[in-house]
């Protein structure tokens, strides 16, 4: 069964979240993810709006999104991201 990594959160850092998305966008691809949503606009229907960023990233199996988000490569850029970002990252199994 897929599971989706979903990223929502406020970019504070330009600059280092470019440098991000290249390390970020070479592990995905190296762990067989697919980025569905990759920012883009966005309308709220209901409820409070969601953060400024909003990533999802489609994985064959939740192990593979565990392994991805866990591997030597991604660890190289999650710093990146913590850095540059304010948010929630978190994995959907469905």
């Amino acid at each position: 069964m897929s599971a989706y990594v979903v990223f929502q959160g406020d970019i504070e850092d330009l600059a280092g979240y470019e440098e991000y998305k290249i390390l970020a966008a070479e592990s995905v691809d190296a762990h067989g993810g697919t980025y569905l949503v990759r920012g883009g606009p966005w309308v709220s229907f209901e409820g409070e709006p969601p953060p400024s960023r909003n990533v999802i990233i489609r994985f064959p199996t939740m192990e593979a999104a565990q392994n991805w988000y866990n591997s030597e490569s991604y660890a190289q850029a999650r710093p990146l991201r913590q850095a540059a970002s304010t948010g929630a990252l978190y994995v959907i199994e469905g």
